[in-house]
């Protein structure tokens, strides 16, 4: 028996005739990382949300009902995240938007799925979609499927015979190094050194001189945004020579203000960027996202976005507010952005909830991550 969802019900007066009218809502919980080190990372995927839900509003909401979005900040905790979910779905909401930081979001998604609600996270972490979880989606693809997309990169374009891999010691990063290394063994390239650090770490003099020793030909930078800016600054202080490169938090605009000059000239891999202006639904929401908050929009804004989007096309194509009906229309479903145009780009999504779609390779050019090649969806 499908679990059924209970709108919730808010009394418009009508001041004319004194008379009241009910008028239906569907709530979605908006939790993420708004204050903690995830704050960068949190509150652009809310401010992304907060444009999807007043598009969606002007739409004709989800089902003809208003969308009203709850907000709950994590505090980059994740028995905060975990005790904030399970209150979501308390108060109303239909879905959850949220978490970023995996290692939250491998709390927090246990109460998703016993309440069959379904839950599209930022999170990147392979073990995110290895649960049998059926209640949980990407926004992005995982570090399983974006890592692999930079193979090509060290053996076609670097020729690189030795990298360096430094990561921080997260679910995050575990996940993402663990990825690097099995696929630099596949291609026959050798990992000469394999740094750790820890989240919210502030001085890298020691991983940068141990990577400038061994002397690779270019390294893999894998950690959250402060973490990335602190890497880049002690990586320029020490001249460190060879390339820099990494997934889509290397280049992230918040690394690049805490960086400055140090961030010029590392490489990464995106699912999704606000410089891809070429494609015309990201180009309008970028502009949409600086009009309204006056900054650009970071790659999380435009996954709250893709989030906030797809619950509402995904409800009215399964017709009802109904979590485990929703889940079985989510899993191997594909959107096309001709027809599903706030998808952005083609989308699929698989058995287990990780998405595939085209992604993008930046440089960071003059202070601004600039695309220089596309990746076809793998």
């Amino acid at each position: 028996m499908y679990r059924k969802y209970l709108l919730a019900v808010t009394t418009a007066v009508l001041t004319a005739t004194g008379a009241a009218q009910a008028q239906e809502t569907m709530k979605l919980g908006m939790v993420a990382e708004l204050s903690g080190p995830g704050a960068p990372a949190g509150t652009n995927w809310r401010d992304g949300i907060k444009i999807a839900v007043e598009e969606i509003n002007a739409d004709g909401g989800i089902l003809q009902n208003k969308v009203e979005l709850i907000e709950y900040d994590t505090q980059t905790d994740p028995q905060v995240s975990r005790a904030l979910v399970q209150k979501a779905i308390d108060e109303g909401a239909f879905a959850i938007l949220g978490t970023i930081y995996s290692g939250s979001t491998m709390v927090n998604m246990l109460v998703a799925q016993q309440n069959s609600t379904p839950q599209f996270v930022g999170s990147e972490a392979p073990s995110i979609v290895e649960k049998g979880n059926p209640f949980v989606y990407r926004t992005s693809s995982g570090a399983q499927k974006g890592v692999p997309a930079l193979t090509a990169y060290f053996t076609d374009t670097l020729k690189a015979k030795k990298v360096g891999v430094a990561w921080v010691n997260n679910e995050f990063g575990k996940g993402g190094r663990d990825v690097f290394v099995e696929e630099m063994k596949k291609a026959g390239i050798e990992v000469i050194a394999d740094v750790a650090s820890e989240q919210a770490q502030t001085d890298y003099a020691a991983d940068v001189s141990k990577l400038k020793e061994a002397n690779p030909e270019a390294v893999f930078v894998y950690m959250n945004q402060e973490e990335s800016a602190r890497f880049l600054i002690e990586a320029k202080k020490q001249a460190l020579p060879m390339p820099l490169i990494g997934e889509v938090t290397l280049t992230e605009a918040k690394v690049i203000e805490l960086a400055g000059a140090a961030a010029e000239g590392a490489i990464a891999h995106v699912g999704v960027t606000a410089t891809a202006t070429d494609v015309p639904g990201i180009g309008d929401f970028a502009k949409k996202f600086e009009e309204t908050f006056k900054r650009k929009p970071t790659h999380d804004a435009i996954k709250g976005y893709v989030g906030a989007w797809t619950t509402k096309y995904v409800t009215e194509l399964v017709g009802e507010a109904d979590g485990e009906a929703f889940a079985e229309k989510m899993h191997g479903l594909c959107l096309k952005a001709a027809d599903y145009p706030k998808i952005l780009l083609d989308t699929c999504w698989d058995e287990n909830g990780e998405m595939s779609r085209p992604s993008f390779m930046v440089q960071v050019k003059d202070g601004a991550p600039v695309v220089i090649g596309t990746v076809p969806a793998n």
